[in-house]
């Protein structure tokens, strides 16, 4: 399975960006697809996940992130508003396929003052 994420890119402070993660090569729906952040000099940390029948955020993106995911298709998105100069990271698409986990490439979200 290959994800590939797209629509990182540089905001201002209080913008809005969308990121979209599809992934490809497999024939059955992925059980739980997410997103995953890593920030200069920090570790990886889980931003978004939603599987069939949940939706789970990091605290500090509650209220202001959005995951969704297109009915039948392996796409997820994650829609990013009131971004703060915080949220600045490398954002990695993550899918799990029974005991199988993928990631896709890191695209940059650049949020500045």
């Amino acid at each position: 399975v290959q994800l590939q994420a797209s629509g990182g890119g540089s905001v201002q402070a209080g913008g809005s960006l969308r990121l979209s993660c599809a992934a490809s090569g497999s024939d059955f729906s992925l059980d739980a697809m997410a997103w995953y952040r890593q920030a200069p000099g920090k570790q990886r940390e889980l931003v978004a996940i939603i599987t069939e029948t949940h939706i789970d955020y990091k605290d500090s993106v509650k209220g202001r992130f959005t995951i969704s995911r297109d009915n039948g298709k392996n796409t997820v998105h994650l829609q990013m508003n009131s971004l703060k100069t915080e949220d600045t990271a490398v954002y990695y698409c993550n899918g799990w396929l029974g005991p199988h986990n993928y990631w896709g490439q890191g695209t940059l979200v650049t949020v500045s003052s």
